[in-house]
């Protein structure tokens, strides 16, 4: 059986190497580290894909919806997820990798099959995800992608080509890799220890079917946290770290310092056993000093590279633009003028420059050697990342947003105020338990006139009275209406903005309605409005 070592300790300042005051200063610094090595080829080289192959992987027959096929297929979809349901929540992290790395050997390790790109951070990294997805499939790659937590379906974690797999090729991936569940199940339980958790046995499934498309590439998003995480198994071509904030403290630590030395436990050495052995790569989003040193510190005592957000690359210029925003990015090959993306918000901006940095560290850009401008363009267009500044409705206009602490509720609020000219806007709030509803609240405040408070679908949701009683102490009794659930709330936000009915002819510019507070509430929105997974 496969054993991989596990990554550095749970606490940062225990057990690493420790880099000197000098090495971090290099880092610190203005100079920093620019060069990247190159370690593979660049779109548009002798060695490069075919334009006009097909990069894609085969398309998988999907049933019609309603026929005996379909039905089939959504049964054992709900057969499966009633058996993943039994397992550990994604809330409840048990420090380990032991699990995930056995489950992984049993396999014939398929997370080794492929190179990867790895994301961790609080904010942003599932925009990244999708954003680094789709420039690698604007650039001939054939890529897996996997992240969570889902918004409306489980399939959406696991995407072959951009696309959700099947609920056909969830099922049987899972009934396929099951008795090695069991197996691994058995002897951790024998050794006193716990059956695979929820997150775990899905990561396992992502990496099997990665291998079985196959893949070229695959994109993995961390769940909660970077050293302990079950994704990290994998040994990245380019670790990715985006903006750490507070969130999940009672699992990754009190303060930035601590969370940060959690995410970057994704920061791992070179693989000692390449034939062409590459340095490893960490590209680092915009991070609070603390959260940075941290980071820095890593990079160091593994020897990896480091491209920093507003140093190696950044966002030159942006404009608001019809369905989104027209920017100019800094790579580490050069600079790429002229790009759409159809996404909101400067903090977008900064997503896309970080997922550029990272594809370019991937095919080994450097100075003066760039990737193709007019294919970077093309991802970037197909990019689209739901439930994130996503408008489900013109008239009136709703805006749905999967923002859940107070870094994404800042964001959110400076994107709604730069990108969009309300005269009067209505946020719906149903926020899940732990998370820090006031900073999220004091956040959206100065930007909404009215807060629905409402109660997230969720057994996590938070208390509909406790989170009323904190929206009441940031914007007044009078601003804030409570309704129990999230339909009624929507109408009652429509009322208070003055559209009774949202299918009339109405004039309705200037008013909005804004549906956040946790991925889940982001998810059941895109359900009221007929949205289709993605």
């Amino acid at each position: 059986m496969s054993r991989r070592p596990r990554p550095g300790p749970h606490d940062p300042e225990e057990g690493w190497d420790t880099p000197t005051e000098e090495d971090v200063a290099e880092l610190l610094g203005e100079d920093g580290l620019v060069a990247l090595p190159l370690g593979g080829p660049i779109p548009g080289d002798e060695e490069a894909a075919d334009p006009d192959a097909d990069d894609h992987l085969p398309p998988r027959p999907v049933p019609e919806v309603g026929s005996p096929e379909w039905q089939a297929d959504t049964a054992d979809l709900a057969a499966v997820e009633a058996e993943l349901a039994t397992r550990w929540p994604e809330t409840k992290l048990e420090p380990s990798l032991d699990r995930i790395t056995e489950l992984m050997g049993v396999l014939g390790d398929p997370q080794h099959a492929y190179p990867v790109v790895h994301v961790a951070g609080t904010n942003g990294k599932t925009s990244v995800t999708r954003m680094i997805d789709a420039l690698l499939r604007a650039l001939h790659q054939r890529t897996g992608r996997t992240t969570s937590p889902h918004l409306q379906s489980v399939t959406e974690r696991i995407a072959l080509d951009g696309e959700p797999i099947t609920p056909r090729l969830f099922a049987d991936t899972y009934h396929e890799i099951r008795p090695y569940l069991e197996l691994v199940d058995e002897r951790s339980e024998a050794a006193g220890g716990p059956r695979m958790s929820y997150f775990e046995v899905l990561t396992g499934m992502a990496f099997a079917a990665f291998a079985d498309a196959p893949v070229d590439v695959a994109v993995v998003e961390t769940g909660m946290g970077g050293t302990w995480d079950a994704t990290n198994v994998v040994r990245p071509a380019v670790a990715v770290v985006t903006p750490v904030g507070l969130d999940h403290t009672d699992y990754l630590g009190a303060d930035l310092a601590e969370i940060a030395g959690e995410k970057a436990g994704i920061i791992q050495p070179g693989p000692e056993d390449d034939l062409l052995p590459r340095d490893p790569v960490a590209v680092i989003g915009r991070q609070e000093p603390e959260a940075m040193e941290v980071l820095l510190r890593r990079a160091v005592e593994v020897g990896a590279v480091v491209a920093r957000l507003g140093s190696e690359f950044d966002v030159v210029d942006r404009r608001l633009a019809v369905g989104g925003q027209q920017i100019t990015l800094r790579g580490l090959g050069g600079e790429y003028p002229d790009v759409f993306l159809p996404l909101f918000g400067a903090h977008q901006a900064e997503n896309a420059a970080t997922a550029l940095a990272a594809v370019e560290a991937y095919f080994g850009a450097g100075p003066d050697r760039a990737l193709d401008p007019e294919r970077v363009r093309a991802g970037f267009a197909a990019v689209d990342s739901p439930g994130r500044l996503e408008r489900l409705s013109s008239s009136p206009t709703v805006l749905v947003d999967a923002a859940h602490n107070g870094h994404g509720g800042r964001a959110l609020a400076e994107a709604v105020t730069s990108e969009f000219d309300f005269k009067r806007l209505v946020a719906v709030v149903a926020m899940l338990d732990g998370k820090d509803a006031d900073a999220f609240l004091a956040a959206l405040e100065p930007v909404v006139e009215d807060v629905v408070v409402t109660r997230a679908a969720s057994p996590r949701a938070m208390d509909l009275d406790d989170l009323a009683r904190i929206a009441e102490e940031r914007f007044t009794a009078q601003r804030v209406h409570v309704v129990d659930a999230l339909p009624d709330a929507v109408s009652a936000a429509l009322d208070l903005v003055g559209v009774p009915d949202p299918t009339a002819d109405d004039d309705v510019s200037g008013v909005g309605v804004l549906v956040t507070g946790s991925v889940v509430t982001a998810g059941a929105a895109r359900d009221l409005f007929g949205k289709d997974a993605q």
